[in-house]
This record gives C-alpha cells, structure tokens and sequence, in this order.
C-alpha cells in the first residue's frame, strides 16, 4: 500500500511508531493549556482524549481532558477504587464515569494536573494504556461474582489476554511515570516498532468480551472478538470464538452499518491467546487503512466473507478450529440487589443511572460507594451495563450496607423501575466532540415520561431494553437494544425498534428524524399495539421482529 492510499492517522502513526510524539514537550511547557492535533492523536493511545466543554464555547474554547482506565474485567480492589475516588475530586470534576467497556473515565482533568492523575492511577497498580486509539481496548468479562470457578477463570484469562495485547512502547512509562521525553539517541527507542502491531498499529479500535451463556451481560455479538464460554459439568472446556461485530457507522453513509459477529469455530482454554492474537493481526494486515470508516474488523468478514476468514485464522494458526459448540443466551443485564456467592459471602449490585458515579441533592451515590468501600472493603466490579457491583461482602454486613445507602438516599430493594434499571447512555454533551445531540443528561427525564405511557398504556412495570447515544458511534450499544435513540442533531433523535432480551439481534431504523418533543407520541401507538397484541411473555422486541417488520421490512 503506497503513502498515498492510506489516510492522516496512518501516516501519523507511522511517523511515530513510539506514539511519544510531543506530548511530554507540552506538559512541561506551563504556558501551554492543550496538544496540538497531532499529539491529540497519540495522547489517545494513552488513554486520553483532549476535549472543551461545549456549554461553554461562546465564551471561547475551554480544554480539558477525558482520562480512561484498562481495567480488564473491571475489578478493582478496594484500595485502586478508593484511590480513584480521591483523584476523580482532587484533579477532575467530582465523578466518576462507568463506561461500557466496564473501565472508569475522569472528565475535566485541565492539562496542568493531567500527568499527576495518569501518574497517581499507576501508582493504584493501574494504567490507562490502550484504553483508547488504534489497538486492542479493554477486555471486558461477565462481572458477577463467582458462583464456581468459571468465573474466576475466564476474569483471569481476561487479565492475561489484555497484557499480551498490549502496546509495548516505552514512550508511556518514560512520559507519565519517569516525567520526561524519551531519549531520541537511544536506539531502542530510534528503531522502535511494536512486536504485535508494527509501525502504524492497527486499523481501527479492536475490541474483545468474555461471554458466559445464559447471560449476554457483555454483549459479545457487538465484539470485534467475543469469546463465549462452553462449560459442561461445571468445568470450562473450551470458548466458541465469534470474530467481526461492531456498533459504529455514520449517519448518510450506507457503506457504514452496526454488525453482529459471526461464530466461527470452537476452541480449548489453551488456545484463546494465539487464536485472538491471529484475529487481531488478519485485523492488522488486511483492515481498511485508506478509509477509517470502513476500518473494523467488522468490515472485513463483511466483505469477504466467513469462509474467507475462517480459511485466513486457521493458516496462520496451523490448525483447525474445531466446529463451534452448541450453546444460548437469553437474556442480558446486570443483578441488582444483594445475592449469594458460592462462598458464602454475598455481593450488592447497584444501579448507576447513565453510569455517573456522582453526588446530587437526592441521591449521593459518589459519598455512599466511598464511604462504603472504606469501611467494609469490598471488591469493586464495575459492569459493561454502566453499573456497580460490590463483592465479597460478609453476610453479617450486609444490614449496615443497606443502612448507609438509604442514608444517602439509595434505595437497595427499589433501585429503579424495570424499565430505568434496563437503560443506557453514552457520555455525549457537553464533553464528547462528536455528540450531536444529548444522551446521558437527557435519558432520565424521557424514561420519566416513558414510564407515564407504560402506565397509561396499562404496561406498569415492563422491562424494555432502552439506550441512547448522541452520535451515530454506538458506544452504548443503541443497535443491539429493543428501543434505541441515535443522536441526529440537537433535539432530533433516530428510532431503531427490535433488539432481543439476550442481545444477539440487531435492531432496524423504524424513524429517520424524531424531535424531542414528539418522541412520546411516536411511541404511544407502538406501545398500545404492543400493550393489546402481544403474545403471552412476549417481550416489545420480539413483537416488534413479528409485527412491525413483517409490515414494514424496510426503514421510512
């Protein structure tokens, strides 16, 4: 591929392979508040995105910097989270963000304390490495704790996988631990080039789910690589390996579409690490690197086909995959309340509304988790649904638990109505600079009024899968969901109708363009039909697969 088929960020990227750019010249320089374009690309890969606050743009540009963690499986012992929390008030505005990707963001973070947060997260024993840009992302897994060695196991081969994947530049250490630019004379850094992803990296973002049927609680089918657990007699024997899923796309392009992965074969606990390895680099040699919007994996088995894939994995790993064994999902979703572990002790899971870890007047969700972890010191597991759960709890502290969380105005057996506890959205506005409209400030309020129409519409508390982003990019996954909201513009919405209660089925558009004010009236009928016409357990999804796209198979 010559220079001038490949796009600004391969060229970039290939220029330097250590991704340092200049990024540590401008930390130090205390007169500058924010990167250049160029090092707003590399600070990705550490984790980072520069970005203002768009409330605030009238009055002129105001950078600040979003910071994510790779935290494989989302653990986090009490000691990291509670460092966290400290660093989260001290250097970023006071929250913490649960993200799908089962990691925390800080938001707000100003450039003059951005190397003491990265600094003060490593020192946690954490990193934000690979949590963003051009390479394999956070590995997530099924969070809920263990209930037989299963789980243990699968979160274990989730750390694992996760470090082999990771960039090896030394341009991280050298800028956010040592505090210095790395030594150009040096000729390990001169002829630097990453063993697993070369010069230019990947394509595009990869990004990986542990799956344990029957709980899709990751939404594996929306994984660049998902690896869905076989067990049988209570022993691991083995992951079915699904290649190609993927929720991004653009709004007026049709070349761009959400996917979900195909199952490709079955593999033994042995073979996951070179079996994704191999995934990742048919990513690396073969993706898209002309047109980033046509650069994820996704696009390739789209393409080329299964059989082609298929064909591809199994030559450079000189062995076939076995055919893929049976198994099911049905359904997805986090466990909220307190329930039994295998060990006797307990865990509590706990509903954070759109995923902000935050103090309000009525709820001081932020104050709670704080207090709660340094008291009683539970593990923290954090879900890909944007929730909390707390494990390892001793029975006998479960009262005192549920006590300081009523205090703080967190109800433990009344988190939400069935359809609240059930919804997603991404960050947006006014941080995201690729929002068009609101998604985690604005979902509240419309599941307020949707609960209205459940109850008018003589639905009470019916669980339906709803989630929201303000773009097109899908990180909350609106394509996989029974109701889904795709930011158009300001207070315009797309409508995309028919996920499944297990999520393993793609949605279609059923309205192009929906303003906020109208969105209740464009669903009143919809739910009415629903309400009247749905077939004993049915959910609103699969009525909506069996009624609506019958009648209307193509979008209007």
């Amino acid at each position: 591929m010559t220079n001038n088929l490949k796009s600004q960020n391969e060229l970039l990227k290939e220029s330097s392979p250590t991704l340092a750019g200049n990024i540590a010249q401008t930390l130090a320089d205390a007169g500058a508040t924010s990167f250049s374009d160029d090092d707003n690309q590399f600070l990705k890969f550490h984790g980072i995105y520069q970005q203002d606050d768009r409330d605030l743009r009238k009055t002129g540009k105001k950078f600040i910097m979003m910071i994510r963690l790779r935290v494989p499986g989302g653990v986090l012992t009490p000691a990291q989270y509670l460092e966290l929390d400290r660093l989260s008030t001290q250097y970023g505005n006071n929250t913490l963000r649960v993200t799908s990707r089962q990691t925390l963001q800080f938001h707000s973070v100003l450039k003059s304390n951005l190397r003491a947060t990265v600094k003060g997260i490593n020192d946690a024993l954490l990193t934000t490495i690979a949590a963003c840009g051009d390479v394999v992302r956070n590995v997530t897994a099924s969070p809920s704790p263990a209930s037989d060695g299963v789980r243990e196991h699968i979160l274990a081969e989730a750390r694992k996988l996760s470090a082999a994947l990771a960039p090896r530049t030394p341009a991280y250490h050298s800028i956010w631990i040592d505090g210095k630019a790395l030594d150009l004379a040096d000729e390990n850094v001169k002829n630097f080039v990453d063993p697993l992803y070369g010069k230019s990296y990947l394509p595009r973002k990869f990004k990986i789910a542990f799956a344990i049927p029957p709980v899709n609680d990751v939404d594996v089918f929306a994984n660049d690589a998902g690896l869905i657990a076989i067990v049988e007699g209570g022993k691991l024997i083995g992951f079915n390996l699904a290649a190609g899923g993927g929720m991004g796309r653009s709004h007026g392009n049709d070349e761009t579409f959400p996917r979900v992965a195909d199952v490709i074969g079955f593999l033994t606990p042995d073979q996951v690490e070179q079996t994704v390895r191999a995934v990742v680099t048919i990513h690396r040699d073969f993706g898209d690197r002309a047109n980033r919007k046509h650069a994820r994996l996704k696009y390739l088995l789209a393409d080329r086909g299964v059989e082609w894939f298929r064909t591809e994995l199994e030559q450079r790993l000189g062995f076939k995959l076995a055919p893929a064994r049976p198994f099911s999902f049905t359904k997805q979703g986090d466990a909220f309340g307190w329930h039994e572990q295998a060990d006797g002790n307990w865990f509590l899971g706990l509903f954070v509304e759109t995923g902000r870890i935050k103090d309000t007047e009525r709820r001081q969700m932020k104050t709670a988790l704080r207090k709660i972890v340094e008291q009683f010191r539970p593990e923290v597991r954090l879900t890909p649904g944007n929730n909390v759960l707390l494990a390892n709890v001793r029975a006998e502290q479960r009262e005192a638990i549920t006590a300081l969380l009523a205090v703080h105005g967190i109800s433990v057996a009344r988190q939400g109505s069935a359809v609240r506890c059930a919804s997603m959205a991404c960050v947006s506005l006014p941080t995201c600079g690729l929002g068009l409209a609101e998604s985690e400030r604005y979902l509240p309020d419309l599941i307020t009024r949707i609960e209205g129409l459940l109850g008018e519409v003589s639905l009470g508390d019916e669980e339906i899968i709803i989630r929201m982003t303000g773009c097109p990019n899908g990180c909350a996954r609106p394509y996989m969901a029974e109701i889904g909201f795709v930011g158009k513009a300001p207070g315009k919405y797309q409508i995309w109708l028919g996920g499944n209660e297990a999520s393993t089925r793609l949605n279609r558009l059923w309205k192009d363009i929906v303003k906020d004010a109208d969105v209740i009236a464009e669903l009143r009928p919809l739910l009415g039909r629903y309400a009247q016409e749905r077939r004993a357990g049915e959910r609103f999804g699969d009525w909506v697969a069996r009624v609506l796209w019958a009648e209307q198979p193509a979008a209007n």
